[in-house]
């Protein structure tokens, strides 16, 4: 007996574990920094070092990174800001072990800084952690068998998504852009800040091709102390190496900005109105390629007794890539800050996940947005204040198919965000979430590993009838009847003059046992 087999890589990702910690630590102005007056806005993310599996946890280590603007001590009003770090390490339990490699699917913190005395901050952090394994796994499927004597197949086609690689890859951001004409020069940068609002990504021969936009803010004192802002779109476009990869296959992307750093330069002129910004875009990709599969699903021997060894294995099919967006729209009124805001300089977002579910017509997400804008007072003596609230989102991100057991990989970013001031103690708000998802149905194989063959049991043979007269019934089909009732699909169709497989409920047909047609 010999089994022709067919090879092929398949994704496997284990089960997400969520973990939420908190950091409450006390921070020592630094002697080379102001006073602290009061604190304007802080912020903060998690930088993580090392994951290591210890026993029944994962240990994760790494650093919160903290920035804080603040009014500085004194009879002028001065801005300032300073940076701090607090290393952490976090055992996180898993009920299940870890197969393959683990990764980091967020890391997300939420960070309030509050004044103990003028040279000592408390930060408190509330910190979200989503972990998960991730593997490569070879299935070995049967398309063929053949032995000494006939065996009558059948086969079936499936569609299955081939893995062809997990890789992680960097690309700098190296951009410059320049300071509007109407904006005073820099003279000493106090709060720099670079997000990603825009990434498109498409694979094209062996490369993937990046074309994204950073939303670049700089808070600043201009060269005669006065306080200044710029807030800029800077596009960039780049590319990762990605061998084996053509452009009629699909990928999905996690991509995480890194290691900003952003500084002012020399223009032409000599003038600081120049911004450099630097930054790395890690990115783990996974790339697939969808195939279609001869698998051998049942055969059988009308000279010996047929029996198939079957394993079931899993492989995936893909439902859908989609690349979906969800507007928001929502009106709050701020009694809180009534007639003391002038100006919006700056807002950002963080988009919060709370809920995923599959129903009829796609999967519904339900999270929050949590906003955060910085405004110009009404009040010289602390002329900057920071508003952060939630607003609540519900989207149906549409899909032709969806199952029940369907493994969907979403990741989420704010592609637009802008703050419009309706009164004196109302805003509307408007957002654009951008949502990238790749969707697969398992799909299960009932492999034939091996076979076993036995003698036919004769008096067994001898005891059936050599002609049936049979009604189709629902389920039939060609193949099952001529498995049943020891003959081929050629003999039944020869029979019955049939010109096609192709049988419906109701028909009759005669079937002979092989080797008893009197035909």
């Amino acid at each position: 007996m010999e089994c022709e087999k067919r090879e092929m890589d398949v994704y496997r990702q284990g089960k997400v574990i969520t973990d939420q910690f908190y950091i409450d630590d006390d921070y020592n102005v630094p002697d080379a920094k102001h006073d602290v007056k009061n604190v304007i806005l802080g912020e903060g993310s998690l930088l993580i070092e090392d994951m290591k599996v210890v026993e029944n946890y994962i240990r994760v280590s790494g650093k919160l990174v903290f920035k804080v603007l603040y009014l500085a001590e004194g009879e002028e009003v001065r801005l300032s800001a300073l940076e701090g770090r607090f290393p952490f390490e976090e055992m996180v339990y898993m009920e299940e072990g870890a197969e393959g490699n683990l990764f980091l699917k967020l890391a997300q913190s939420d960070v309030t800084v509050t004044m103990i005395h003028s040279r000592k901050l408390n930060v408190k952090a509330l910190c979200e952690l989503q972990l998960c394994s991730e593997r490569k796994e070879t299935l070995s499927l049967t398309s063929d068998m053949d032995a000494d004597f006939p065996l009558y197949k059948k086969y079936r086609k499936e569609q299955i998504l081939r893995l062809l690689s997990i890789k992680k890859d960097t690309y700098r951001i190296k951009e410059e852009t320049a300071v509007g004409g109407t904006k005073e020069s820099i003279g000493n940068l106090l709060w720099t800040e670079a997000v990603s609002r825009k990434l498109d990504t498409r694979l094209s021969g062996e490369e993937l091709l990046l074309s994204g936009e950073l939303l670049v803010f700089c808070f600043y004192e201009s060269l005669d102390g006065k306080i200044d802002w710029v807030e800029q779109t800077v596009p960039y476009e780049g590319r990762m190496e990605c061998f084996g990869a053509g452009d009629h296959m699909y990928h999905h992307i996690y991509p995480n900005l890194t290691d900003i750093n952003i500084e002012a330069r020399m223009d032409e002129d000599g003038e600081l109105r120049l911004l450099g910004i630097e930054a790395t875009l890690e990115a783990r990709i996974l790339i697939f390629e969808e195939e279609t599969v001869d698998i051998l699903e049942d055969l059988y021997s009308l000279t010996c007794e047929c029996k198939p060894g079957i394993r079931e294995e899993t492989a995936e099919r893909l439902l859908m890539q989609n690349h979906s967006k969800c507007k928001v729209a929502e009106r709050l009124s701020l009694p809180e800050i009534k007639d003391s805001i002038l100006q919006v300089c700056h807002s950002s977002a963080r988009i919060q996940i709370e809920h995923m579910e599959t129903e009829e017509g796609g999967i519904r997400i339900e999270g929050v947005l949590h906003i955060c804008f910085l405004y110009v007072k009404a009040d010289d003596t602390v002329p900057f204040g920071v508003w952060q609230g939630m607003v609540p989102f519900s989207y149906l991100m549409e899909s032709n198919e969806t199952a029940e057991n369907m493994n969907y990989d979403i990741t989420c970013a704010v592609e637009q965000l802008s703050i419009g001031l309706l009164g004196s103690d109302e805003i509307e708000v408007k957002a654009v979430l951008a949502f990238n998802s790749f969707l697969r149905k398992p799909v299960l194989i009932q492999n034939i590993e091996e076979a076993e063959y036995t003698p036919i049991d004769m008096e067994e043979l001898e005891k059936r009838p050599g002609i049936v007269g049979y009604i189709v019934k629902e389920g039939d089909d060609l193949w099952s009847l001529a498995k049943n009732y020891s003959t081929t699909k050629e003999g039944i169709m020869e029979v019955n003059d049939l010109t096609s497989e192709d049988i419906k409920i109701g028909d009759r047909l005669l079937i002979f046992k092989e080797n008893m047609s009197i035909l």
